[in-house]
């Protein structure tokens, strides 16, 4: 048998290669769950204040008792109202450091507690399981984590909505039947006024400004030199600022207040969530109250001064048709001069006004309407269905950049210390009651202190990064929000659409034009030039 025939028969012989499976990682044994709490209370009342600390102890307590899961927080706010996500600062908070991946999971004791409005509710939870977190409603037992758990958020969402409905249909109801009565009392006393015991009384250093405003407008003055002058004295506004308006003047002019009487019902709040409080032009019942607090000018000004903003608005020229979507936003790249609209057989085109000044001047050509629109439907269809992951890779991006170059900023610094200074105080506080050393009512007491004063810093370091947050990151977001919204496919121009996108569109050269979107990216699209 020769060598070749002996390695032939060698490897017959030998078994094959043994294979080991390595499996992937199971994610959820590899590390615990980092697992945050929500709460909030409705009202700053001591009673609610008191479920506030009981709730915040007891998913702090919960957390902390799983071995599977590692406390990040509680977020918890106090006496904000139910029915928007936008007017609390810790579930704002919440959301950003899910976006950061600091939470894999979140405990809420009841969807009421969440959001009362069906849409934020859902908006927010889908959010958070495309991040790949997950929501445990405690009273509900619901789990987003489980395949019907959005249906059922759905549902009791739903529910919690129609009782905040309920809640604001009650005091409407009750804000009428006060304003039926002649009962019912502003909130704010306006400039000139302070409120004591629901009635407005006069402070006469500002009432001088007031009855000033009057004669000076019933001397001919107008109301922009009105406001000049006051700004100029020094005098600062009701919301202290140093700068008087026109509108502030025309306010103050228009106001029945300033004669001693009451007009009710100036302004009604939308039935659907977010409730919204919008201007009564007849939609709503108002109620007229005379001599319902002291004046501070006589009825003959008052009368006088109405009489001649009747006459002054009465020839007031009517305004100018809108500008065309287009106007100013089309740029010539060669000279930098803005694109002009004009019309030639029927057609519209946009030129370069250097061009069209002197051909020679300037090489750029104009351009159809159409092909710049048919241009904007194509590049709005690729951002629809192709730029989400490309946006919100640019998000992540310039917050990484931004959040880098924040890292070692003096007052994040500070904060950073504050807060390890408070969780050793905390640990510390810990031991000794282990050790049964401090009194339970004592460790109660400087637990709450000692988490709210965690928390403070914490929002006050979320603020400063959002306050120095890149404008890009904010218009991209803008941006995806446009056009999650948007419909999947244009078939025609949308004004409005295109006036939130686009900034500006350059003509870069004979067959190309350059959108630029509200977050600064520009985006090539071929056109067809026609001369």
């Amino acid at each position: 048998m020769n060598n070749r025939e002996k390695n032939i028969g060698s490897l017959a012989l030998n078994p094959s290669p043994r294979r080991i499976i390595i499996p992937a990682a199971d994610q959820d044994h590899a590390r615990p769950l980092r697992v945050a709490a929500y709460a909030r209370v409705s009202s700053d009342s001591s009673d609610q204040l008191h479920s506030y600390a009981a709730q915040t102890a007891y998913f702090a307590k919960l957390i902390n008792s799983d071995p599977n899961w590692t406390f990040v927080d509680v977020y918890a706010d106090k006496g904000i109202t139910g029915t928007s996500t936008e007017k609390r600062e810790d579930f704002q908070r919440m959301m950003e450091d899910c976006r950061s991946g600091k939470i894999d999971r979140i405990l809420v004791k009841s969807i009421s507690r969440f959001a009362r409005n069906t849409k934020e509710s859902l908006a927010a939870v889908r959010e958070l399981k495309a991040l790949d977190i997950s929501v445990y409603f405690e009273e509900q037992n619901i789990d987003t984590a489980q395949a019907t758990g959005e249906t059922l958020t759905a549902v009791f969402s739903a529910l919690a909505q129609k009782e905040s409905e309920a809640i604001s249909e009650r005091m409407r109801h009750s804000y009428q039947m006060r304003m039926q009565r002649g009962a019912f009392s502003t909130h704010c006393a306006p400039y000139g006024y302070r409120l004591v015991e629901n009635r407005l009384e006069v402070i006469e250093e500002e009432a001088v400004i007031i009855r000033q405003i009057f004669d000076r407008y019933l001397s001919g003055i107008s109301m922009e030199d009105i406001a000049k002058e006051i700004t100029a004295l020094g005098i600062p506004t009701k919301q202290n600022t140093p700068f008087w308006q026109v509108r502030s003047i025309q306010y103050i002019l228009r106001n029945e207040k300033y004669v001693g009487d009451s007009l009710l019902g100036k302004t009604y709040t939308t039935l659907t969530l977010p409730h919204r409080k919008i201007e009564n032009k007849g939609e709503g019942v108002q109620y007229f109250i005379e001599g319902s607090h002291p004046p501070i000018v006589s009825r003959t000004v008052f009368d006088k001064a109405q009489q001649l903003l009747s006459r002054k608005s009465a020839v007031i020229p009517p305004r100018a048709a809108a500008p065309h979507p287009l106007s100013r936003k089309i740029v010539c790249g060669h000279c930098g001069a803005f694109c002009k609209r004009k019309k030639t057989r029927g057609t519209a085109y946009w030129i370069c006004q250097t061009h069209n000044k002197n051909a020679g001047s300037c090489p750029t050509m104009q351009i159809p309407e159409t092909e710049i629109t048919e241009a904007f439907l194509r590049i709005y269809f690729t951002l629809k269905h192709h730029g989400d992951q490309v946006l919100t890779q640019l998000i992540q991006d310039l917050q990484t950049a931004k959040n880098g170059k924040l890292l070692w900023s003096e007052d994040i610094v500070e904060l950073n210390k504050q807060i390890a200074d408070i969780a050793c105080q905390e640990r510390l506080l810990a031991q000794l009651k282990q050790q049964a050393v401090v009194d339970p009512d004592i460790f109660i007491f400087q637990s709450n202190q000692l988490a709210e004063q965690r928390r403070e810093a914490k929002l006050k370091k979320s603020r400063i990064l959002r306050s120095e947050d890149d404008q890009s990151v904010q218009r991209t977001q803008e941006l995806l929000d446009i056009l999650e919204d948007g419909p999947d496919l244009l078939m025609t121009f949308d004004e409005a659409l295109f006036s939130e996108l686009v900034e500006t569109i350059t003509i870069q050269d004979n067959s190309t034009i350059r959108f630029r979107l509200i977050n600064g990216l520009e985006l090539p699209e071929h056109i067809e030039r026609k001369k």
